[in-house]
């Protein structure tokens, strides 16, 4: 089962390195487009174009930044030692699958296994934090009995 958590945590980390590079290529492409685009004769035409190049960095900033902090916090759990209780960097046997609190990168298959990686701080991570073996959890008309957390 702990292969199971470091194979996921690999996962997870290839996941937020291609989000930083595709951020990083975006935003590249946008400040370059952004410095080739000239003044033409049509002021408010080129003005829209401008701020929505600006609009286009801004966002791809602000994507690139959420993506270097979720790398922060991920590797703030690679050595993040086995608790009882739910936490950052834990894995949740529950009885309606696996769920692994660190990053919000969604459905994950490891050696034929679904994982789920979720953020803490999403509406499930909230309920599950805190929690040991044997609670139950009930997310969207749903049950989660934890059966395990490593």
């Amino acid at each position: 089962m702990e292969n199971l958590k470091a194979g996921v945590y690999q996962l997870c980390l290839a996941f937020i390195r291609q989000r930083i590079e595709t951020a990083e290529t975006a935003l590249a492409q946008a400040q370059e487009a952004s410095n080739d685009d000239t003044k033409s004769s049509a002021g408010d035409k080129f003005e829209t174009t401008r701020e929505m190049m600006q609009q286009d960095i801004s966002r791809n900033k602000g994507l690139l930044a959420d993506a270097k902090q979720n790398l922060q916090l991920l590797n703030s759990l690679e050595d993040a030692p086995l608790g009882v209780s739910v936490r950052n960097g834990s894995l949740v046997y529950t009885s309606a699958g696996i769920f692994y609190i660190s990053i919000p990168a969604g459905q994950l298959t490891y050696k034929d296994q679904q994982v789920f990686a979720i953020s803490a701080s999403s509406p499930i991570g909230q309920l599950f934090f805190g929690k040991k073996a044997g609670d139950l959890v009930s997310f969207n008309k749903k049950d989660y009995t934890i059966k395990e957390v490593l």
